[in-house]
């Protein structure tokens, strides 16, 4: 599935003033692929995406979308991309039909295929009963599936999704969500930024890390869920637990992550790869009378991930974010 690149970016700086929002990031998007840019609140993420589109110039690097850049080729770049930012531009006095229409004669899509792309867009985005109605009556899940449906009106080849789910209701952003798989498996490359963890985890291929403006990890989503580079994580399950354990197991094995859960579980982290010997710890933990009734393996989740390469919690992510979290 995964192709040739798509999307080229060399040390891409962008600065305002002062303040380096991007700082030197580089990386390449694959044809077929959703690529996720995650991170905080403040990371970059919207930066970066500007950028590559065209809505903001670059401070210094260089990058190019299928070989074209907005410099030199600025129609040839713009057909080639779909654009969805976190904020709708469609436009409130028009119906949702009339929006998508009007967008597609912005790309020079004429009349009867522009008319016939937005009943399919409006059918395929479950719109098709509300096409005639006004923008401003749209819910904010509603207005955020038609403004992507503007985005594919001229059929680009690449979708740049800004923060698609921010600030919707559950129900819109799971659509959302599976209508972006759809996209994908319809052969369509998907630039997607989020700060919700989850939703990376669940759409995106491949993942870059995204923390001050800067990269500080990029790998394909399963490599990063395996867990090999970061270490192992085990829970012990035990018939009960004794008072400051935890210190004395740190005490103990210093090289070690230890968190007692709950009266009934211990987890152990290791940073290194490979396996984790766990004799010493079932002895130690039986010499302070516990008994332990099971070992497994912990699978890493992408937030685990994520705080261990870059020691950021999760849930200071979206303190100055509203919306609703993934479900």
């Amino acid at each position: 599935m995964i192709k040739s690149p798509i999307i080229n970016v060399k040390n891409l700086t962008k600065k305002y003033k002062e303040f380096t929002a991007v700082n030197n990031i580089s990386f390449q998007v694959h044809a077929g692929e959703i690529f996720g840019f995650l991170g905080p609140n403040g990371a970059g993420k919207s930066s970066t995406i500007n950028m590559l589109t065209g809505l903001a110039h670059i401070t210094s690097g260089e990058y190019n979308v299928l070989g074209y850049s907005f410099d030199n080729y600025h129609k040839q770049f713009k057909k080639v991309m779909g654009v969805v930012p976190d904020e709708s531009n469609m436009y409130d006095e028009l119906t949702g039909f009339e929006n998508l229409c009007f967008s597609g004669s912005l790309y020079g899509v004429d009349r009867d295929t522009r008319t016939k792309r937005a009943h399919n867009l409006l059918k395929k985005f479950k719109l098709e009963n509300s096409g005639d109605k006004l923008f401003r009556y749209y819910s904010k899940g509603m207005k955020r599936k038609l403004t992507i449906a503007a985005a594919l009106i001229h059929e680009p080849k690449i979708l740049f999704l800004d923060e698609p789910t921010t600030g919707i209701d559950v129900q819109s952003a799971r659509e959302i969500r599976s209508l972006i798989k759809d996209l994908n498996n319809d052969g369509k490359t998907i630039f997607l930024t989020t700060h919700y963890i989850e939703e990376a985890e669940r759409l995106c291929h491949r993942i870059a890390f995204i923390v001050n403006g800067q990269i500080v990890k990029s790998d394909h989503t399963n490599n990063l869920l395996s867990g090999e580079k970061q270490g192992k994580t085990l829970e012990l399950t035990v018939d009960k637990t004794v008072p400051e354990l935890q210190e004395k197991l740190i005490t103990q094995f210093p090289n070690l992550d230890f968190k007692v859960k709950s009266e009934t579980s211990i987890i152990i982290e290791s940073h290194k790869s490979g396996s984790i010997t766990l004799y010493p710890y079932i002895h130690f933990l039986y010499q302070l009378g516990i008994n332990v009734i099971e070992a497994k393996e912990k699978k890493l989740s992408l937030e685990e991930v994520f705080v261990r390469i870059t020691g950021i919690e999760s849930d200071a992510w979206t303190a100055n974010k509203k919306g609703e979290e993934p479900a």
